[in-house]
């Protein structure tokens, strides 16, 4: 694989991840930044590592999976590892000003913050 065709496959692959949400939050993994590495090999291997919301987030073993299944779709992809790591723990303050927005976390909280919203 070219070095073009490998960055073609991995904004495929993130393409493919921004349509994957997190069942409790409505917002993609991607935007949540649940996602901390997207790496494509020449052959097509794809590693992911991502994290969850909480180590003790109910798909903390549904998501990876859904990850692998949905990218080892892809065309041109050979083989998918997916890493789940909880280092750096994910925090409200990863959300993108985006995912922000879309959740309503994008106000003044007064004496509450913004992960008293989530888990």
């Amino acid at each position: 694989m070219t070095k073009e065709e490998v960055n073609t496959l991995k904004e495929t692959v993130i393409s493919v991840l921004k349509t994957i949400y997190d069942p409790e939050i409505p917002v993609d993994i991607w935007t949540l930044h649940l996602i901390y590495g997207v790496d494509v090999d020449e052959e097509g291997n794809v590693k992911i590592v991502m994290t969850v919301t909480a180590p003790n987030c109910p798909v903390a073993e549904v998501l990876p999976a859904e990850v692998r299944n949905r990218v080892q779709a892809i065309m041109g992809v050979k083989h998918v590892d997916v890493e789940l790591t909880f280092d750096p723990v994910w925090s409200i303050d990863m959300l993108s000003d985006e995912a922000k927005a879309e959740l309503g976390l994008d106000g003044d909280y007064g004496s509450f913050s913004a992960s008293d919203f989530l888990y």
